[in-house]
C-alpha cells in the first residue's frame, strides 16, 4: 500500500511537471508569435552635405557568407532608394561617395550572440551562436516511482521544448564608406601578422590619396517562434537595405 502511494504520488509530480512545461511552452509561444526584427549600427557616421550635383554615390556589394544571396537585386533595391532622396550612382570615377558593402555571416544566432557581433565593430570578431539543451531527472533514494516520475516528466518537457522554439537569425554585414576630398589624404596602415604561435610581424604602410573613410558595422536581427531561414531572409535583407540606404 505504502509503495503504491509513492507512486501515486510520482505520477501526480511528473503529470504537474509536464503542465508546467507546456505553459512555460505556450508563454514562449505567445511572447514571440510576431516576428520581431531590428537592425543597429555598431557606430553612427556623418558625411558632409553636398550640392545635388555631387549627390553621386559608387557601390560595392560583396557576400563572402556561406549563404547565397541575390546582390544584384540587392543593389537595384539600394539604387531605388537612393534615386528616391536624389542621389545618382555613378561609376567609381564620378563618384563623390563610395559604399563598400560586405556581408559576413547570416544565419541562426542567439540575441547575445548578436550583440557581440556589433560591439565588435567593423572588422571584429563575430558573435558565437551557442544552442544548448539540458535534460535532468531526480531518482529520490531508490524510489522505483520517483524514477518512473522523473522520466515521464522528462519526456513531456522533451516534447514541449521540441514543438515551441524561440528562434533567431542575425546578418552581420561591414560597411566602408569613403568620401571624396579636394585636398590630399595621407593614410598609415599598421598591420601586426600571427606567425606559428609565439611570433608576429609588424607592417606599416603609408599612402596618399583623395578619399577619406569611415567603417561601421550592420547587425540585423529577426526572432520568431519556429522560424525558419526562408521566411527570415527577406526581413533581414529589407532591414540592412533601409540602413544602407539612410547612410549617405
Amino acid at each position: 500500500m505504502r509503495a503504491n502511494f509513492r507512486v501515486a504520488v510520482s505520477i501526480l509530480a511528473a503529470a504537474g511537471a509536464i503542465s508546467l512545461s507546456g505553459c512555460a511552452a505556450t508563454q514562449v509561444a505567445l511572447e514571440h508569435k510576431n516576428m520581431d526584427v531590428q537592425t543597429k549600427m555598431s557606430n553612427t557616421v556623418f558625411l558632409t552635405p553636398v550640392p545635388p550635383a555631387e549627390q553621386t554615390v559608387y557601390i560595392q556589394f560583396k557576400n563572402t557568407s556561406d549563404k547565397t544571396l541575390d546582390v544584384s537585386a540587392l543593389e537595384q533595391e539600394i539604387d531605388a532608394n537612393l534615386a528616391n532622396q536624389g542621389y545618382r550612382v555613378v561609376p567609381y570615377q564620378q563618384a563623390h561617395y563610395m559604399l563598400q558593402i560586405n556581408v559576413l555571416s547570416v544565419g541562426k544566432s542567439s540575441p547575445s550572440a548578436a550583440q557581440e557581433a556589433l560591439g565588435g565593430g567593423y572588422g571584429g570578431t563575430l558573435g558565437s551562436a551557442i544552442a544548448g539543451a539540458a535534460a535532468g531527472g531526480v531518482i529520490g533514494q531508490s524510489y522505483v516511482g520517483a524514477g518512473v516520475g522523473g522520466l515521464v516528466a522528462g519526456v513531456g518537457g522533451f516534447v514541449a521544448d521540441s514543438l515551441v522554439k524561440n528562434v533567431t537569425y542575425d546578418m552581420v554585414t561591414d560597411v566602408q564608406i569613403g568620401e571624396r576630398s579636394k585636398s590630399v589624404v595621407n593614410q598609415q596602415t599598421n598591420a601586426n601578422l600571427q606567425q606559428g604561435t609565439s611570433t608576429t610581424t609588424t607592417q606599416q604602410t603609408s599612402s596618399s590619396g583623395h578619399w577619406i573613410y569611415y567603417r561601421t558595422r550592420i547587425v540585423s536581427t529577426a526572432n520568431k517562434v519556429n522560424l525558419d531561414f526562408k521566411t527570415a531572409l527577406p526581413a533581414l535583407q529589407g532591414q540592412l537595405v533601409h540602413s544602407l540606404s539612410g547612410i549617405v
